[in-house]
């Protein structure tokens, strides 16, 4: 695995995540593919300041809070819908630690499901998967927005308690808000299909990670205080998935 400082893609991201199921977006790329300013992201950071904690953590650990929000996209009509609050859902094949297990978790604060530049990015960046999906893509994207704040009140805190995983879903977009006094969260990608791999540490607020689920694994490693007291790492995942959200088989009658 090759260790690496980010190496954004701007502005052939789409090009690099088609030829290796990822992309790095700088902040400056991802408010320009977006058509937002900057400070109007920055606006949405103190969303995660009152993020409810994580109650179905399985490892028994306090450091994860997180809210939920779902939405529904069509690309060619150009147009991006919250659905009603749901539960979410993964299959153990893609979660073997939380997967099989209905998790509701808080809905997304109003202010955020309803600004601007949040719904921006979250539509611009279904554009850009629109771009790089088969050609068998129906146009429709049922994509779930969580927002995580990691921290470090037991000392070391999990972005990926279930390790490199993939999440069940066409493309992943994950989007470094803050971190704060903290040491570790390391990105790390791998092909799904082979030994490849590279790894680095996304630092620049708004910097965002784009994954091509079905090609690569991704995890982020463990944080822990730099010696101060309070550390925290805070992200905003999008997974954008055709066909439906994913949810409980239903029972055979």
């Amino acid at each position: 695995m090759t260790p690496m400082s980010p190496n954004f893609t701007h502005p052939d991201a789409l090009t690099h995540l088609r030829e290796h199921g990822f992309a790095l977006l700088s902040p400056d790329a991802l408010t320009a593919q977006a058509g937002v300013a900057l400070d109007a992201l920055h606006a949405l950071d103190a969303g995660w300041r009152d993020l409810p904690p994580d109650h179905h953590l399985k490892d028994g650990g306090h450091y994860r809070r997180r809210r939920h929000g779902s939405f529904v996209q069509d690309v060619a009509a150009g147009q991006l819908a919250a659905v009603p609050h749901r539960p979410h859902w993964q299959p153990t094949t893609y979660n073997a630690l939380h997967g099989g297990m209905l998790r509701w978790f808080e809905p997304l604060d109003a202010a955020m499901a309803a600004s601007p530049a949040f719904l921006a990015v979250v539509q611009r960046l279904g554009d850009v998967f629109a771009a790089a999906a088969p050609a068998s893509f129906d146009g429709r994207w049922f994509i779930e927005a969580h927002p995580f704040r990691i921290d470090t009140t037991g000392g070391v805190g999990r972005p990926t308690p279930e390790g490199a995983h993939r999440d069940g879903v066409d493309f992943v977009a994950v989007l470094l808000v803050n971190r704060t006094r903290v040491l570790g969260g390391e990105t790390r990608v791998f092909d799904a299909h082979g030994p490849h791999g590279v790894r680095f540490t996304l630092e620049q607020p708004w910097s965002a990670l784009l994954l091509d689920d079905a090609r690569v694994v991704h995890e982020s490693t463990p944080i822990q205080p730099d010696g101060s007291d309070g550390g925290w790492r805070d992200t905003l995942v999008l997974t954008y998935r055709a066909g439906d959200f994913q949810d409980p088989p239903r029972p055979v009658e």
